[in-house]
């Protein structure tokens, strides 16, 4: 258990550590339905933050090795962040419902709604997350002995407990995930309305924007993972709760823990790897850390030897991929400020700057233009 969360801590550090700096990079372009996505990844990293440098030595320890209020502080931190991921994406499922099932309302969807849905996400994970501190509810150890939450054997004993127990179950599992399916059926059932609209040759209203289908994938995508993750948890807790908890094995608990701790790595994954705008953005940045380096290093081997003799090198700097992966060659260096002019079979070194140019495909017809007449969104696209 120590290996994977060290495992998962760190990945879900450097994931959702990109995808948060992505977004602030792009933030000027950020859609509000984005919104969610920054807000599920600071909750997931938050929940990484806390919990994992805990977790991580006490599984090596084979025990809990801070004292109580350490303990309630972990669990605290672990049901606000956690009800927070889930709050996020079953808001996310309505929003997508609304632009694709309702695009008359999901248009008029602007930062300020998003804005208030995402304050009253994290005030209603609060509340769930502040009601054992108040006696409704009470936080303990793990039956596996190396982490904290809440305690699930407590019903047992107290009716505040029991009811606690029961309303997290309801409102926290049960009504997030009806609506969660519910969302997702009806825009798969307006999706496909759609495409067959399409084929008909029906009005442009009734189409659905690929935009749309895109950002129903990617959500569904997140949803499926993050339920997956928490749902063994779930069952377990229940299990525990209202079940004999004798019988309940704590390698049952610890696995279904790992399960629900590996939730934080699903939501960069899939925006980074899947998100056309967010890869997008990273391949720029990416490219740009690129340039910079390798600015350097041109700059220090031509003080040394004058120029830059290494032909593959000169080879990459002179051609850049496409979104096909296909090599281009614009005639300039991308990665690299070195420029070069040939004359003849000899390759030297000048001071100005070749224009940067981009080849535009209009049906059959193809024109060069330089890439600074283009917009700022075909210069991005192309870069």
């Amino acid at each position: 258990m120590g290996t994977l969360y060290t495992i998962f801590g760190v990945l879900s550090i450097l994931g959702n550590g990109i995808l948060l700096f992505v977004a602030y990079r792009k933030k000027s372009s950020l859609k509000p339905a984005e919104f969610f996505v920054v807000n599920l990844a600071i909750s997931d990293l938050s929940m990484t933050i806390t919990l994992f440098p805990l977790a991580i030595p006490s599984a090596y320890a084979h025990m809990w090795l801070f004292n109580l209020t350490t303990c309630t502080v972990y669990a605290f931190c672990g049901v606000l962040f956690g009800l927070c991921s889930l709050s996020n994406l079953t808001v996310l499922s309505c929003v997508c419902w609304l632009k694709v099932c309702c695009p008359n309302y999901g248009n008029k969807f602007s930062y300020c709604h998003a804005s208030l849905l995402v304050a009253s996400i994290w005030c209603y994970a609060a509340v769930f997350a502040v009601g054992p501190l108040s006696g409704w509810g009470e936080y303990g150890a793990e039956p596996y002995g190396t982490a904290c939450c809440i305690n699930w054997h407590a019903p047992k004993n107290s009716s505040a407990a029991m009811s606690y127990i029961i309303c997290l179950f309801f409102f926290c599992y049960i009504v997030p995930c009806t609506v969660i399916f519910l969302s997702y059926t009806f825009i798969l059932v307006t999706v496909r309305g759609s495409r067959q609209a399409v084929q008909q040759h029906m009005s442009p209203q009734n189409k659905i924007t690929n935009a749309h289908a895109l950002i129903v994938k990617l959500s569904v995508a997140v949803c499926i993972g993050f339920l997956t993750a928490w749902s063994p948890y779930a069952i377990v807790s229940m299990w525990a709760a209202f079940g004999k908890s004798t019988n309940i094995p704590p390698m049952a608990f610890a696995l279904a823990a790992i399960f629900a701790k590996s939730s934080t790595l699903y939501n960069p994954i899939v925006y980074l790897v899947f998100k056309p705008n967010f890869r997008k953005f990273l391949c720029r940045d990416v490219a740009h850390c690129r340039s910079t380096f390798c600015g350097c290093i041109c700059q220090h081997t031509s003080a040394q030897k004058g120029a830059c003799t290494q032909s593959h090198h000169i080879n990459e700097c002179n051609s850049t991929r496409l979104s096909n992966g296909l090599p281009e060659n614009h005639r300039t260096c991308r990665h690299c400020p070195c420029t070069e002019t040939v004359t003849g079979a000899k390759e030297n070194f000048t001071d100005y700057s070749p224009q940067q140019t981009a080849r535009i495909l209009k049906g059959s017809v193809n024109t060069e233009v330089a890439v600074s007449q283009l917009s700022n969104e075909l210069q991005s696209d192309f870069l």
